[in-house]
């Protein structure tokens, strides 16, 4: 591995910074965003249990609350519970809103460091080749040296920018996907909890 970077040059610094922080954002993201964490359904049917029973302590709302991301926006809908259908709607899309930052956070560094690495790699290559001619203007043509090194510069960094930037776009666009998906799933139970707090539906 150092001998490898020790071949790309400088680039593979930022580079191997990069792949680092990359890998810990898919890592940390893969397990936030499971859906049993995110939008687990016994949160919904526990509210649900909750509006048809009508009993709703505060140690209830806490509980929900801290559980999950869709636990927060069905506890806002049950505190206010008592006001009007559209300060309720309004309460829940404002937490809605807060559960869906927490949801993106870093998807922003991943899908930037899949667009920033082939750039870092083109630096690398540019560099080993600005090497190269630079050498062989004062040594002559008569170096192999000189010019493996310099090639071996530019393919190296080429090579692993390439290697960060594929798998981090393609997991870049697996979790917003998911995401969304998930934003989907409370929208929905979100929805339905109002219509059930206002007589126009079902608890069960």
């Amino acid at each position: 591995m150092l001998e490898l970077i020790k071949m790309g040059g400088f680039v593979m610094w930022p580079l191997l910074l990069c792949s680092v922080v990359a890998v810990g954002i898919i890592a940390e993201r893969l397990v936030a965003l499971r859906r049993s964490r995110v939008a687990p359904p016994a949160a919904a049917a526990a509210a649900r249990e909750w509006v048809a029973r009508g009993e709703i302590s505060a140690e209830q709302l806490k509980r929900l609350e801290d559980g999950s991301p869709l636990g927060q926006v069905l506890a806002v809908g049950l505190i206010n519970r008592r006001h009007s259908r559209a300060v309720v709607r309004e309460a829940i899309e404002d937490a809605g809103r807060h559960a869906a930052a927490e949801l993106d956070r870093y998807l922003d560094a991943l899908g930037t460091i899949a667009a920033i690495a082939p750039f870092l790699g083109l630096l690398g290559t540019v560099l080993g080749m600005i090497h190269m001619f630079s050498g062989l203007g004062q040594a002559g043509v008569a170096n192999p040296a000189l010019l493996a090194t310099g090639i071996a510069q530019a393919l190296t960094t080429t090579a692993t920018g390439l290697g960060i930037a594929i798998p981090s776009l393609i997991f870049y666009r697996y979790l917003r996907t998911r995401v969304n998906s998930l934003l989907v799933d409370i929208e929905r139970e979100a929805v339905r909890l109002v219509e059930i707090l206002k007589g126009e539906r079902e608890a069960h």
